[in-house]
């Protein structure tokens, strides 16, 4: 028997996705349904984890990655949202399986299918970043960057950044007007408070923008060579171990 455990804050959706979800596998048992974070983190604190999660994403009194920060293993979690396409996209690419609300009897039964076919493995959570995922549920990025030129300061918006470039120990702001800017933040830094919507890292020099790729050729040894707005008088390549999330990132 499966054990399962909804964490939803609205009574009647945890409900009839309780009902649902009991309609499309009669092996499934719903052990407990939790409505808050500190709820949740109460139950899990005296119970054993069930073999899967239905996570709302946002909760009254948080968010899905304060539950799913406060234990030690995560259990499989299939995400309910009722988020517009901008945040599911982030979710989509980190590979997470979700449904948005209201929950369709197909889709769940979908979901279903997917979590007893695939691995532990390659049903994880310990690869997601929790911090950077809060991000995108709260729109908590950065939107402009305040650089120093100078005895002089210029502002400028994410919008208009084409990409970033680390070379000889320093990280340079490329905006979509050729203008190169250092900058006192480290490729990996920058990974953390940008939109991973928008901003994708393709290797260890370049973290690029989706608006500044235009044109994407095939390259030896399984890579990727991107033509980049503004231009660079390097080959910027998307290095192999990145191409398989690069083309989810570009697809999604």
């Amino acid at each position: 028997m499966t054990q399962v455990v909804i964490v939803e804050d609205e009574r009647l959706i945890a409900e009839r996705l309780r009902s649902l979800v009991l309609a499309c596998d009669e092996d499934i048992n719903v052990t407990a349904m939790l409505a808050s974070v500190s709820q949740a983190k109460e139950w899990f604190r005296g119970n054993s984890p069930p073999d899967l999660i239905f996570l709302d994403i946002q909760l009254n009194d948080g968010t899905c990655f304060d539950v799913l920060k406060y234990l030690d293993h995560s259990p499989p979690v299939i995400f309910t949202t009722a988020y517009h396409e901008y945040a599911v996209k982030a979710f989509k690419f980190n590979s997470i399986d979700y449904l948005l609300k209201p929950i369709d009897k197909e889709e769940l039964q979908k979901a279903i299918q997917k979590f007893k076919t695939l691995s532990p493995e390659q049903f994880s959570l310990r690869e997601v970043n929790y911090d950077k995922m809060n991000n995108i549920i709260t729109h908590n990025h950065k939107r402009r960057f305040l650089v120093k030129l100078g005895d002089q300061y210029q502002n400028v918006d994410v919008r208009d950044i084409g990409f970033f470039h680390y070379e000889e120990a320093t990280t340079y702001l490329m905006a979509m007007d050729g203008k190169k800017l250092p900058i006192d933040y480290s490729l990996d830094q920058l990974e953390d408070v940008l939109n991973p919507v928008d901003f994708f890292r393709i290797n260890r020099q370049y973290l690029v923008s989706v608006e500044a790729i235009k044109q994407i050729n095939s390259y030896f040894n399984s890579r990727l060579l991107l033509t980049l707005c503004p231009e660079t008088t390097h080959e910027v390549i998307v290095s192999r171990d990145r191409v398989p999330d690069f083309k989810k990132w570009m697809d999604c």
